[in-house]
C-alpha cells in the first residue's frame, strides 16, 4: 500500500473518532427534562442520553450538528479518494479481531516493556498513567514524548483499515514518522547520513530504498511460518537501522502488525530480559549466535493468542 492511502486512512480514523466524541443528532426531551439526540451511524438508528436538559447543552448539539455534517463530509471525501486508489475494505476474520482486542487489552503493558528496551526512565504505573491521560511525576518531558509517539503508533497499527494493508517500506516509514513525531524532521525518511552503534564496531550502509523494498518483499514471500517471517522483519530492521532514530520501536511494532494481520499473536521482549536480547543483538549485528537471537524471540517472547 502506497502512503497516500496510509495517510488517507490515519486522517479518516482521526475525522472517524473525532465524529464519535461528538453529541449530536435529532434533539429529544423527554419528560421536560431529560435530553437525548437520535441519530444514524452507517444507516443504523441510534439514540444517546445527554443528561438533564440545559441550554447550554441544547446548544452545543446544535453546533455539534454542524461539525458532525462537516467531518461526514470529510469523511466522505476521503473514501471516494480510497476509491479512486482501488483501496478495498474487507472485513477482519475472528481471529484477527481476537489479536486486536488482546493487544489492545494490554497495551500498557506492552508499551512498558517497549520502553524499558529502549532505555527509557519509566515505570508501569506511569506508562499506564501517561496512556490513559493522567499525571506523572519525576520524567523528562522527552520520555512522556516518546511513550505517548508509541501509544499514537500502536494505536494506527491496531487500527481495523490499517491492519488490512500490506507489510510494506510505506508503512514502516508512517510507523516511523508517530514513533519519531517532534523529534526529528526527517521522522519517516529512510536516513541518508552514516549511524554508529553504542557497544560493536559494526555500521549499517547507508540504505538504498529500492533493495530496502526487495528485502522485505523477500521476507514476506519466504516459504516459511509467519511467525518466524514477523521476527525475520524485526531483525531485518533493526540491523540495517533504516531510519536516523527510532529503529527497535519500528521493529518491534511493525513485526506486530504483520503477526497480528495474520492471526498470529505478538512479540514482546520481557522488560526483565532485555540486557539479554541486547547482547544476542550485538552478536547478530556482527554475525555472530544468528540462530539464538531467533530462539530467544521465539521462545521468550512470543505469546500466542
Amino acid at each position: 500500500m502506497n502512503r497516500e492511502i496510509v495517510g488517507l486512512i490515519q486522517i479518516k480514523e482521526f475525522l472517524t473518532h473525532e465524529l464519535d466524541s461528538l453529541f449530536y443528532g435529532n434533539i429529544e426531551i423527554r419528560n421536560d427534562k431529560y435530553l437525548y439526540v437520535h441519530y444514524n451511524d452507517d444507516g443504523i438508528p441510534r439514540t444517546k442520553y445527554y443528561g438533564e436538559y440545559t441550554e447550554e447543552k441544547h446548544n452545543l448539539i446544535m453546533c455539534n450538528n454542524f461539525l458532525a455534517k462537516e467531518l461526514k463530509n470529510s469523511i466522505r471525501n476521503i473514501n471516494k479518494k480510497l476509491n479512486k486508489l482501488n483501496y478495498n475494505d474487507t472485513e477482519l476474520s475472528d481471529i484477527v479481531k481476537l489479536n486486536i482486542d488482546f493487544a489492545k487489552r494490554h497495551l500498557a503493558d506492552t508499551i512498558y516493556k517497549q520502553a524499558i528496551l529502549e532505555g527509557i526512565s519509566t515505570t508501569y504505573l506511569d506508562t499506564e498513567n501517561i496512556i490513559y491521560g493522567g499525571k506523572v511525576n519525576n520524567m523528562t518531558s522527552e520520555d512522556i514524548m516518546k511513550i505517548v509517539n508509541l501509544k499514537h503508533a500502536w494505536e494506527f497499527i491496531l487500527n481495523k483499515n490499517v491492519i488490512l494493508t500490506d507489510n510494506n517500506l510505506s508503512l514502516l516509514c508512517e510507523i516511523n514518522k508517530i514513533v519519531l513525531e517532534g523529534f526529528f524532521y526527517t521522522a519517516g525518511m529512510i536516513r541518508s547520513v552514516p549511524v554508529k552503534i553504542t557497544g560493536t564496531e559494526y555500521s549499517p550502509n547507508i540504505p538504498i530504498e529500492s533493495k530496502v523494498k526487495e528485502e522485505l518483499d523477500k521476507i514476506i514471500n519466504k516459504p516459511i511460518d509467519s511467525v518466524d517471517k514477523g521476527i525475520e522483519l524485526l531483525l531485518f530492521i533493526m540491523k540495517n537501522q533504516l531510519f536516523i532514530d527510532g529503529n527497535k520501536r519500528c521493529a518491534v511494532i511493525f513485526c506486530n502488525h504483520y503477526l497480528i494481520s495474520k492471526g498470529k499473536g505478538l512479540i514482546v521482549i520481557p522488560d526483565k530480559l532485555t540486557g539479554k536480547f541486547k547482547k544476542l543483538l550485538i552478536d547478530y549485528y556482527e554475525g555472530k549466535n544468528i540462530e539464538e537471537i531467533k530462539k530467544f524471540l521465539k521462545g521468550k517472547c512470543y505469546i500466542k493468542i
